[in-house]
């Protein structure tokens, strides 16, 4: 995940790109036609401390690569945030970023 946090306006501003595939399981390979088994995000959480400041649920209709910001109140610069998704096969990443 590549991850951007700003303390800006009393708000921390977030904006990620999550690199995944996001396979509905409806497409067919090129090569040999069959059927590209599913493999998409379920659920991507931001945690500040030990407070939840945003969950997405997912489904397989979510672009490849998907692109979000949101932006949550409570946070300062220099604070840690825990950003962590976890796909239906159960792979998962966590990454962690510092509020400038």
């Amino acid at each position: 995940m590549k991850v951007k946090a700003k303390f800006e306006n009393n708000k921390v501003e977030v904006k990620l790109l999550v690199k995944h595939p996001m396979d509905t399981g409806l497409q067919k390979d090129k090569n040999n036609g069959d059927l590209i088994p599913a493999k998409y995000i379920q659920e991507l959480t931001c945690m500040h401390g030990d407070k939840l400041v945003f969950l997405a649920n997912f489904g397989r209709a979510v672009s490849q690569d998907p692109y979000l910001a949101f932006s949550f109140s409570g946070g300062k610069a220099g604070d840690t945030l825990v950003l962590k998704w976890f796909d239906n096969l159960g792979e998962n990443e966590e990454t962690e970023v510092v509020i400038k």
